[in-house]
């Protein structure tokens, strides 16, 4: 009856409302208190006992206690929860399941049921599953945290456990798509082109299967040269609205993974009917361009046809044999258009370092792996100049891409980039201002003056104002409209030269045939299919970085042990301390702030500007290169730590 008492329950919401409350993120910690952190930046204690009633990652809203100058907060009502769908580890002890959420900063082991269409029995302690949170303390009539496990990722002593687990993580698929085997080629309406007699060749890594893209070039007497770039042609066997079709429009793309692959099409489909083997008849589309002696791009023109390649080369053979290292070389009719390549390529890249732009080179990192998934070796790979003459290539057929569409269709799927977001670019502007690099705010926002501005900040070779930049620059999107690419400084880009492994390009080979018919366009993509697969490929680097630390960790774990030095790269500085690139290897590792001085009264971390003082002089700053020791690998947080070895 009290319960039911209306002024009583008046009388509280008076006092709820009169009682100072905030919110924000709760951030947990390994000691057992936590803050809540508000999105104005203000952070608060939670002490242990509140922190029982909430996990990592919660969005809450807490009750204000103030105690003189000390403020610490109660999680009163949960606004979002942290933890929705999740991966974790199964804890069985005596007859009760729990499960323990795959996640640095959540240690809770959390009460569970076993959805009803899994076996019981086949889910065992220590294994790997999919679970979903059902009951949270602070939701109405919840009492403690419950949850549900739905699906079985692994077993606790499988070795593919990175693999499996990383995939299950971000709800991507586990095996390449199954959708039949009879593969008739279509009749679309086109005329293919006879190309098979052309000495065309692919350059790839020597693993690759699925080759979708050969070459042919021949010099133009009047300076140039005339490049032909067959890309291979999935659409003529996979008709729109197939299962195949959308089993490809769903995935987006082919995942790589170190020591495994997740096609997007069929493997009888990305790895033989589509690939471009050599000596084999392939159906293609084709770009014929014309490169001037300076670089610039002249005339073009997109076909269907049927070629063939005469060679399949490797990246590192190919940059030997004109480098003049090695035993191999090709054959005649193909060492002579290796050299022209060369030759079109370093015009192109002049061109671009003038009139567009050039991304800075970055090694590759390689994982050697046996057949249960240990890491033998990490191969640094330099892009060397059979990597860049491909590159060059495919920008080159892209940005004719990208021309086609726009012209004859309106729309397509289109790499956006702008390098500054709107709401980002001024305070990049007031940055940049601060550095005394004059530059008006227009410069940010419009290619022409953003092309200069890079060209300036490229000629200082300061590593520093290239990382703190990146706090204010935008991200590739797709857009099924035309934009500017900032970052290769192009008006529009639009790729169609890797069909087998992006739907997107699938959607531009259809565009392009249907312009070589003469037939009108469909409606253009929409906005839910750009943000797809603007997504899709966001997950799929997101998984390629989880497996990645996962093997960096066992693979470094003696090192740890050893408590081996590394040369590495200072690539993000935080309260807590920095995080470094070992140079050596591509793996990442934080050095704690406490590594860098016991005393945090003497050591200045300012992680807005990237720069660390310890006892009033600077030490460390965002882009330098330093020497660390690594100290620990955690397999448990797939993490690397490491202190200062000077």
């Amino acid at each position: 009856m009290l319960q039911n008492n209306a002024l009583l329950a008046q009388l509280k919401q008076q006092i709820r409302s009169n009682t100072p409350r905030v919110e924000g993120v709760i951030k947990a910690t390994e000691k057992g208190f936590g803050f809540l952190e508000t999105d104005d930046g203000n952070s608060y204690f939670v002490p242990p006992p509140a922190m029982k009633q909430v996990l990592h990652g919660d969005r809450v809203e807490a009750i204000l206690h103030e105690e003189g100058d000390k403020k610490s907060v109660e999680p009163d009502t949960l606004i979002e929860a942290g933890l929705s769908r999740f991966i974790a580890r199964v804890q069985k002890r005596e007859g009760r399941l729990a499960v323990v959420p795959d996640h640095p900063s959540i240690r809770n082991a959390l009460k569970a049921r076993i959805k009803r269409s899994l076996d019981e029995a086949s889910i065992g302690d220590r294994d790997w599953v999919v679970a979903r949170l059902v009951r949270h303390p602070l939701k109405p009539d919840d009492r403690a945290f419950f949850t549900q496990i739905d699906e079985l990722v692994a077993k606790a002593d499988d070795p593919a456990v990175p693999w499996r687990v990383t995939l299950a993580r971000h709800a991507l698929e586990q095996a390449c798509p199954d959708a039949g085997s009879d593969w008739p080629l279509r009749d679309e309406g086109l005329t293919r082109e006879d190309l098979t007699a052309e000495p065309f060749f692919t350059i790839d890594s020597e693993k690759t299967r699925d080759m979708d893209d050969a070459l042919r070039i021949v010099p133009r007497a009047e300076g140039g040269w005339e490049l032909t770039v067959a890309i291979a042609d999935p659409t003529a066997y996979v008709e729109e609205g197939h299962a195949a079709d959308l089993e490809a429009r769903t995935r987006a793309f082919t995942v790589y993974l170190p020591g495994q692959n997740v096609t997007m099409l069929p493997e009888q489909l990305a790895d033989d009917l589509c690939s471009l083997w050599e000596g084999q008849e392939r159906p293609v589309l084709a770009c014929t361009l014309t490169v001037h002696a300076d670089g610039s791009l002249g005339d073009y023109r997109f076909f269907a046809a049927t070629a063939q390649s005469h060679a399949k080369l490797a990246y590192d053979r190919v940059s030997d044999w004109l480098e003049g290292q090695g035993d191999w070389a090709p054959a005649d009719a193909i060492g002579a258009q290796l050299k022209a390549l060369a030759a079109l390529t370093e015009a192109r890249t002049a061109w671009r370092h003038e009139h567009a732009l050039v991304f800075q080179d970055r090694p590759d990192y390689v994982f050697d792996l046996d057949d249960a998934g240990n890491v033998l070796d990490i191969r640094t790979e330099e892009r060397r100049i059979a990597n860049r003459m491909i590159e060059e290539a495919m920008i080159a057929a892209n940005a004719c891409c990208a021309d086609l569409l726009a012209e004859h269709v309106g729309h397509g799927i289109f790499n956006v980039h702008r390098a500054f977001e709107a709401d980002k670019a001024e305070a990049a502007h007031e940055f940049l201002t601060a550095q005394a690099i004059a530059v008006e705010r227009e410069a940010l926002t419009e290619l022409p003056r953003y092309k200069e501005l890079k060209r300036e900040l490229e000629g200082r070779d300061d590593a520093w104002l290239d990382h703190r930049l990146r706090r204010f620059q935008g991200f590739t999107s797709m857009s099924a409209r035309p934009g500017p690419h900032f970052g290769l400084g192009l008006p529009a880009y639009a790729t169609w030269t890797s069909p087998i492994r992006k739907y997107g390009d699938m959607v531009n080979h259809r565009l392009i045939k249907r312009v070589l018919k003469g037939e009108q366009a469909p409606a253009e993509a929409s906005l839910e299919l750009t943000e797809q697969l603007t997504e899709r490929r966001r997950l799929n680097r997101l998984a390629e970085r989880d497996v990645k630390d996962w093997l960096y960790v066992r693979f470094l774990a003696s090192a740890a042990e050893a408590q081996e030095t590394f040369e590495a790269e200072v690539i993000q500085i935080n309260r807590g301390g920095m995080r470094v690139r070992l140079v050596a290897n591509g793996a990442t590792a934080f050095v704690p702030a406490p590594t860098i001085h016991s005393d945090r009264d003497k050591l200045v971390i300012d992680d807005k500007e990237g720069r660390i003082q310890v006892e009033g002089e600077e030490r460390f700053k965002l882009g330098d290169v330093i020497r660390v020791a690594l100290t620990e690998a955690r397999e448990e947080t797939r993490s690397l730590v490491a202190r200062p070895a000077e």
